[in-house]
């Protein structure tokens, strides 16, 4: 069996100090960037495509913003707006919160001798970005799938399947039937077992003789999914092919969807891709966001031969979730200078999501930075906002004068987000409140932009890499 190397991480340096920027300006604490910048360009730019890191056990496949120019078939949807983002994030981040409160209140049941069932189906996804395109089955058929660190179970639509139980997508369905490598997983067996014990099982059916095992996934934003789990050869590459990959080939769908072909589960639970390769791979994966405008980054399995260029934070389970990944922030830097923020507000970590959009930060850490942020940007007309949001009106300007932002996790690793690519989305800030101090955060897609995130699961570390695509 052969296996990819695949990039979707966020990456930290333990110790180290790693500083990243969309220009080189010396010591000065700003970049002025072209209002262009801010916009889709029209042409795929591949000058800073795929770039895979040494690593002769792995490959790579190409990753791009399914509203970018680089798309394999642009969307027929309008780029999230701000506001529309912003929402999805919340709902988003709101479904993973109440998963950890309900596992608490189940853990109080527990000790005064009650039994109660979770009141939630599968994994928290509402609005992911990017894609990928691999290919599945004998012969093997292009799916472009959306990428998740916040899922665990990868899965496609299956024909037949009506326009009433599927959403309509680009590509045609991905028909079991025409592949020679295909097989439902039976009732029973251990795979369908670790189903129930993730929650993700729904029965079996029977199709004739044989008996098949359901799954279900509800996401946080009122996406369901159901069908059949299932066994099924997955190419990432040319030559590189996951003989036996798990996957949920969907019959039924209900609720708001991305018109992608599915979904490819990053997380850290069984049914993952990363897990499900970990033989080989350690459970060691990585990948490159490439900004909106142009471009391709990429998404690998493995950890790189050399990992010289990354600096690295730990990084832990969410609670006694094993499907996130949470890393701890202690400081955060506006325009070079560093915000008097106590540490202590920081305690709750930040659930790595590049499914998430925005990053959410408790309330203490969000206004000072909004405050500085919107100090630092005082030349440019505030757009009001209901919301309390930082959206600004750059009508007229060509160029405008933008601050940097360093965010610095555990071990001193201080990372400088791309500007304006980790920091404006729709001509706004890309943060938002996400509770009291010490609740747990979220770092979301748009502050990933042009880092590679490398995921060492087995050393229990998140590296940062910089211009990484």
């Amino acid at each position: 069996m052969s296996s990819p190397l695949f990039l979707c991480i966020l990456l930290v340096v333990f110790g180290s100090y790693l500083s990243i920027s969309a220009a080189d300006d010396g010591n000065q604490g700003f970049v002025v960037v072209s209002t262009r910048s801010f916009r889709t360009q029209d042409v795929c730019s591949r000058s800073t495509a795929l770039t895979p890191r040494p690593n002769p056990a792995g490959a790579a496949v190409p990753l791009v913003h399914r509203h970018g120019p680089c798309a394999k078939s642009q969307s027929t949807d309008k780029p999230s707006s701000f506001a529309d983002a912003l929402h999805r994030s919340r709902v988003r981040a709101d479904y993973i919160m109440s998963r950890a409160r309900a596992a608490t209140m189940q853990e109080q049941e527990l000790e005064e001798g009650k039994v109660s069932v979770p009141a939630y189906l599968g994994t928290s996804v509402d609005s992911q970005e990017y894609v990928v395109t691999l290919g599945l089955g004998t012969p093997a058929v292009e799916q472009v799938l959306l990428l998740d660190t916040g899922s665990d179970l990868s899965w496609v639509q299956c024909a037949p399947c009506n326009s009433s139980d599927c959403y309509r997508q680009k590509d045609p369905l991905f028909d079991p039937r025409k592949s020679s490598t295909y097989a439902p997983i039976p009732c029973g067996s251990d795979v369908c077992k670790t189903l129930q014990s993730d929650h993700f099982d729904n029965g079996c059916t029977m199709n004739g003789t044989q008996s098949q095992c359901g799954y279900q996934v509800e996401y946080g934003g009122g996406l369901k999914t159901r069908g059949v789990y299932s066994n099924e050869a997955l190419t990432l590459a040319p030559g590189v092919v996951i003989e036996d990959f798990h996957f949920g080939c969907a019959y039924t769908q209900s609720g708001p969807n991305d018109k992608s072909d599915g979904l490819l589960g990053l997380g850290g639970a069984p049914e993952s891709l990363p897990v499900q390769t970990s033989v080989v791979y350690d459970g060691s994966f990585s990948y490159c966001l490439p900004p909106v405008s142009s471009g391709t980054g990429f998404l690998a399995l493995g950890a790189p031969s050399n990992d010289s260029g990354f600096s690295f934070t730990p990084m832990t389970p969410f609670m006694d979730y094993a499907t996130f990944y949470l890393v701890k922030l202690t400081g955060i830097s506006v325009g070079g200078k560093q915000l008097r923020i106590p540490r202590k507000v920081f305690e709750g970590g930040l659930i790595v999501d590049c499914g998430n959009i925005i990053s959410h930060l408790p309330s203490t850490p969000y206004e000072k930075l909004q405050s500085a942020f919107r100090a630092a940007m005082a030349a440019y007309p505030l757009i009001p906002s209901d919301e309390g949001d930082t959206c600004y009106n750059f009508t007229g300007f060509s160029n405008v004068t933008v601050p940097k932002v360093a965010l610095t996790f555990t071990g001193g690793v201080t990372v400088d987000l791309d500007v304006p690519n980790g920091l404006l989305l729709d001509g706004c800030l890309a943060f938002t409140e996400s509770g009291p101090d010490d609740y747990v955060g979220f770092l979301g897609n748009v502050q990933m932009r042009t880092l590679e995130m490398l995921y060492d699961v087995k050393g229990a570390r998140l590296g940062f890499r910089a211009a990484g695509c």
